[in-house]
Protein backbone atom coordinates (compact mmCIF):
# COMPACT_ATOMS: atom_id res chain seq x y z
CA UNK A 1 0.00 0.00 0.00
CA UNK A 2 1.54 3.28 -1.10
CA UNK A 3 2.55 5.90 1.41
CA UNK A 4 4.26 9.27 1.56
CA UNK A 5 7.92 9.94 1.15
CA UNK A 6 9.60 12.16 3.72
CA UNK A 7 9.65 15.08 1.32
CA UNK A 8 5.88 14.77 0.73
CA UNK A 9 4.83 14.55 4.36
CA UNK A 10 3.20 17.46 6.13
CA UNK A 11 5.35 18.59 9.03
CA UNK A 12 2.76 17.87 11.73
CA UNK A 13 -0.88 17.12 12.35
CA UNK A 14 -2.95 19.60 10.39
CA UNK A 15 -4.98 20.72 13.39
CA UNK A 16 -1.98 21.34 15.59
CA UNK A 17 -0.24 23.26 12.83
CA UNK A 18 -3.28 25.38 12.19
CA UNK A 19 -3.53 26.29 15.86
CA UNK A 20 0.18 27.00 16.19
CA UNK A 21 0.51 24.47 19.01
CA UNK A 22 3.78 23.08 20.27
CA UNK A 23 4.29 19.35 19.74
CA UNK A 24 6.12 16.68 21.68
CA UNK A 25 7.35 13.59 19.81
CA UNK A 26 5.02 10.59 19.98
CA UNK A 27 7.71 8.42 21.49
CA UNK A 28 8.36 10.63 24.50
CA UNK A 29 8.09 8.98 27.88
CA UNK A 30 4.89 9.47 29.84
CA UNK A 31 5.51 11.48 32.99
CA UNK A 32 4.17 10.69 36.46
CA UNK A 33 1.54 13.37 35.95
CA UNK A 34 0.66 15.93 33.33
CA UNK A 35 -1.12 19.21 32.77
CA UNK A 36 -3.45 20.35 30.05
CA UNK A 37 -5.57 23.28 28.95
CA UNK A 38 -9.32 23.08 28.32
CA UNK A 39 -10.09 24.02 24.72
CA UNK A 40 -13.76 23.91 23.76
CA UNK A 41 -15.98 25.79 21.34
CA UNK A 42 -18.29 26.77 24.19
CA UNK A 43 -17.63 28.80 27.32
CA UNK A 44 -17.38 25.75 29.57
CA UNK A 45 -16.80 21.99 29.49
CA UNK A 46 -18.87 19.51 31.49
CA UNK A 47 -16.98 17.56 34.15
CA UNK A 48 -18.32 14.05 34.79
CA UNK A 49 -18.14 11.72 37.78
CA UNK A 50 -16.65 8.97 35.63
CA UNK A 51 -14.97 8.44 32.23
CA UNK A 52 -17.97 8.75 29.96
CA UNK A 53 -20.91 10.83 28.85
CA UNK A 54 -23.25 8.50 30.72
CA UNK A 55 -21.81 9.52 34.07
CA UNK A 56 -23.35 12.27 36.17
CA UNK A 57 -22.35 15.86 35.38
CA UNK A 58 -20.78 17.20 38.58
CA UNK A 59 -19.64 20.67 37.50
CA UNK A 60 -18.32 22.66 34.57
CA UNK A 61 -14.90 24.09 33.88
CA UNK A 62 -14.16 27.25 31.95
CA UNK A 63 -12.51 27.31 28.55
CA UNK A 64 -8.81 28.12 28.88
CA UNK A 65 -8.48 26.63 32.38
CA UNK A 66 -5.25 24.77 33.04
CA UNK A 67 -5.84 21.42 34.76
CA UNK A 68 -3.69 18.78 36.43
CA UNK A 69 -4.19 15.34 34.89
CA UNK A 70 -3.75 12.76 37.64
CA UNK A 71 -4.23 9.76 35.35
CA UNK A 72 -6.01 8.71 32.16
CA UNK A 73 -8.32 5.88 31.19
CA UNK A 74 -10.58 4.70 28.37
CA UNK A 75 -14.24 5.61 28.25
CA UNK A 76 -16.92 6.93 25.91
CA UNK A 77 -15.67 7.97 22.47
CA UNK A 78 -16.10 11.73 22.05
CA UNK A 79 -15.57 14.03 19.07
CA UNK A 80 -14.09 17.31 20.27
CA UNK A 81 -11.64 20.08 19.55
CA UNK A 82 -8.76 17.65 18.98
CA UNK A 83 -10.58 15.04 16.92
CA UNK A 84 -12.20 11.83 18.13
CA UNK A 85 -10.87 10.15 21.28
CA UNK A 86 -11.92 7.51 23.81
CA UNK A 87 -9.37 8.70 26.37
CA UNK A 88 -10.62 10.50 29.51
CA UNK A 89 -8.53 12.59 31.90
CA UNK A 90 -9.03 12.37 35.66
CA UNK A 91 -8.57 15.89 37.04
CA UNK A 92 -9.71 15.24 40.58
CA UNK A 93 -11.61 12.80 42.78
CA UNK A 94 -14.70 11.82 40.83
CA UNK A 95 -13.89 14.43 38.16
CA UNK A 96 -13.26 13.41 34.53
CA UNK A 97 -13.13 15.29 31.23
CA UNK A 98 -12.78 14.00 27.69
CA UNK A 99 -9.23 14.28 26.38
CA UNK A 100 -10.71 15.37 23.05
CA UNK A 101 -11.12 18.82 24.64
CA UNK A 102 -7.78 19.03 26.46
CA UNK A 103 -4.59 20.36 24.89
CA UNK A 104 -1.59 18.50 26.33
CA UNK A 105 1.01 18.98 23.60
CA UNK A 106 0.78 15.46 22.19
CA UNK A 107 -1.71 12.79 21.18
CA UNK A 108 -2.52 9.68 23.20
CA UNK A 109 -1.62 9.05 26.83
CA UNK A 110 0.45 11.67 28.65
CA UNK A 111 -0.17 10.51 32.24
CA UNK A 112 -0.28 7.13 33.99
CA UNK A 113 -3.27 4.84 33.46
CA UNK A 114 -5.85 5.14 36.21
CA UNK A 115 -5.85 2.16 38.56
CA UNK A 116 -8.38 -0.47 37.56
CA UNK A 117 -9.04 1.20 34.23
CA UNK A 118 -10.56 -0.76 31.40
CA UNK A 119 -8.01 -2.04 28.84
CA UNK A 120 -7.99 -0.54 25.39
CA UNK A 121 -10.75 -1.97 23.21
CA UNK A 122 -9.00 -4.36 20.84
CA UNK A 123 -11.70 -6.17 18.88
CA UNK A 124 -13.90 -3.45 17.43
CA UNK A 125 -14.81 -5.39 14.26
CA UNK A 126 -16.60 -2.48 12.65
CA UNK A 127 -15.78 0.22 10.17
CA UNK A 128 -15.32 3.24 12.42
CA UNK A 129 -12.46 4.62 10.32
CA UNK A 130 -13.00 8.41 10.19
CA UNK A 131 -12.04 8.68 6.48
CA UNK A 132 -14.18 5.88 5.06
CA UNK A 133 -15.20 6.76 1.54
CA UNK A 134 -12.05 8.82 0.93
CA UNK A 135 -10.00 7.87 -2.11
CA UNK A 136 -7.40 10.62 -1.96
CA UNK A 137 -5.73 13.06 0.40
CA UNK A 138 -3.53 12.62 3.44
CA UNK A 139 -4.74 11.79 6.94
CA UNK A 140 -3.46 13.62 10.05
CA UNK A 141 -0.92 10.83 10.61
CA UNK A 142 0.67 11.37 7.18
CA UNK A 143 -0.63 8.31 5.35
CA UNK A 144 -2.86 8.28 2.27
CA UNK A 145 -6.55 8.07 3.18
CA UNK A 146 -8.28 4.83 2.22
CA UNK A 147 -5.06 2.84 2.24
CA UNK A 148 -4.27 -0.07 4.55
CA UNK A 149 -1.56 1.96 6.30
CA UNK A 150 -3.95 4.78 7.18
CA UNK A 151 -6.51 2.38 8.63
CA UNK A 152 -3.87 0.43 10.58
CA UNK A 153 -2.50 3.71 11.97
CA UNK A 154 -6.03 4.67 13.03
CA UNK A 155 -6.46 1.34 14.84
CA UNK A 156 -3.13 1.77 16.66
CA UNK A 157 -4.12 5.26 17.79
CA UNK A 158 -7.79 4.63 18.54
CA UNK A 159 -7.66 1.08 19.96
CA UNK A 160 -4.19 0.96 21.47
CA UNK A 161 -3.93 4.55 22.69
CA UNK A 162 -0.57 5.04 20.95
CA UNK A 163 0.25 8.39 19.29
CA UNK A 164 1.33 6.65 16.09
CA UNK A 165 2.25 8.49 12.89
CA UNK A 166 4.40 8.03 9.78
CA UNK A 167 7.37 9.31 11.80
CA UNK A 168 6.66 7.47 15.05
CA UNK A 169 9.76 7.04 17.23
CA UNK A 170 11.98 8.65 14.60
CA UNK A 171 11.23 6.10 11.88
CA UNK A 172 9.74 6.60 8.43
CA UNK A 173 7.13 3.83 8.32
CA UNK A 174 6.17 4.42 4.72
CA UNK A 175 4.61 1.59 2.73
CA UNK A 176 3.22 -1.48 4.47
CA UNK A 177 6.13 -3.66 3.36
CA UNK A 178 8.47 -1.56 5.56
CA UNK A 179 6.45 -1.62 8.78
CA UNK A 180 8.06 -4.69 10.37
CA UNK A 181 11.58 -3.31 9.86
CA UNK A 182 10.54 0.15 11.06
CA UNK A 183 9.09 -1.44 14.19
CA UNK A 184 12.30 -3.33 14.91
CA UNK A 185 14.35 -0.17 14.40
CA UNK A 186 12.04 1.66 16.82
CA UNK A 187 12.41 -1.05 19.46
CA UNK A 188 8.82 -2.28 19.08
CA UNK A 189 8.51 -6.08 19.33
CA UNK A 190 7.65 -8.05 16.21
CA UNK A 191 6.36 -11.61 16.61
CA UNK A 192 5.70 -14.56 14.33
CA UNK A 193 2.36 -15.38 15.95
CA UNK A 194 -0.56 -12.95 16.37
CA UNK A 195 -2.34 -11.59 19.41
CA UNK A 196 -5.46 -9.45 19.43
CA UNK A 197 -4.41 -5.83 18.94
CA UNK A 198 -1.34 -6.63 16.81
CA UNK A 199 -0.72 -5.14 13.39
CA UNK A 200 -0.29 -7.98 10.90
CA UNK A 201 2.29 -7.36 8.15
CA UNK A 202 2.75 -8.90 4.71
CA UNK A 203 5.99 -7.70 3.12
CA UNK A 204 5.49 -9.36 -0.27
CA UNK A 205 3.91 -7.61 -3.24
CA UNK A 206 4.43 -4.15 -4.66
CA UNK A 207 3.45 -2.24 -1.53
CA UNK A 208 2.97 -4.98 1.05
CA UNK A 209 -0.09 -4.96 3.30
CA UNK A 210 -0.97 -4.30 6.95
CA UNK A 211 -4.12 -5.16 8.90
CA UNK A 212 -5.42 -5.15 12.47
CA UNK A 213 -5.77 -8.46 14.33
CA UNK A 214 -9.28 -8.40 15.85
CA UNK A 215 -9.58 -12.05 16.91
CA UNK A 216 -7.36 -15.14 17.17
CA UNK A 217 -9.00 -18.52 16.52
CA UNK A 218 -8.24 -21.79 18.28
CA UNK A 219 -6.93 -23.36 15.06
CA UNK A 220 -4.19 -20.70 14.75
CA UNK A 221 -5.99 -18.63 12.14
CA UNK A 222 -7.07 -15.09 12.96
CA UNK A 223 -9.54 -12.44 11.91
CA UNK A 224 -8.26 -9.14 10.55
CA UNK A 225 -9.76 -5.75 9.86
CA UNK A 226 -8.27 -3.92 6.91
CA UNK A 227 -8.68 -1.37 4.16
CA UNK A 228 -7.84 -1.54 0.45
CA UNK A 229 -7.44 -5.30 0.11
CA UNK A 230 -10.67 -7.07 -0.82
CA UNK A 231 -11.90 -3.86 -2.49
CA UNK A 232 -10.08 -0.62 -3.26
CA UNK A 233 -10.26 2.04 -0.53
CA UNK A 234 -12.86 0.08 1.45
CA UNK A 235 -13.15 -1.86 4.69
CA UNK A 236 -13.13 -5.65 4.98
CA UNK A 237 -13.05 -8.24 7.73
CA UNK A 238 -11.75 -11.74 6.99
CA UNK A 239 -10.04 -14.89 8.24
CA UNK A 240 -6.29 -15.04 7.61
CA UNK A 241 -3.39 -17.38 8.33
CA UNK A 242 0.36 -17.13 8.86
CA UNK A 243 2.56 -17.36 5.79
CA UNK A 244 3.99 -15.42 2.87
CA UNK A 245 1.13 -15.73 0.38
CA UNK A 246 -0.87 -12.81 -0.95
CA UNK A 247 -3.69 -13.52 1.55
CA UNK A 248 -1.37 -14.27 4.49
CA UNK A 249 0.75 -12.40 7.05
CA UNK A 250 4.24 -13.27 8.26
CA UNK A 251 4.94 -10.73 11.05
CA UNK A 252 2.95 -9.14 13.86
CA UNK A 253 3.82 -5.78 15.42
CA UNK A 254 2.82 -5.46 19.08
CA UNK A 255 2.28 -1.84 20.11
CA UNK A 256 1.97 -1.35 23.87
Amino acid sequence: MRSLTLSQKPVRLALAGALGLSVVAGGAAIADAATGTIRTSGATLTVRSGPGTGYQAVTTIAKGTRVDIRCQTYGTTVKGTYGTSNIWDKIGTGRYVSDAYVYTGRDGFVAPRCGGSTPAPTGAIKDDYPYRGATSGVDPWNFYKGQCTSFAAWRVRHNRGVAFSNSYKGQHWGNAEHWDNAARAAGIPVYKSPRVGDIAVRSSGTWGHVAYVAKVNSDGSFMVEEYNHVRSDTYSYRRATKGTGSEQFSDFIRFT
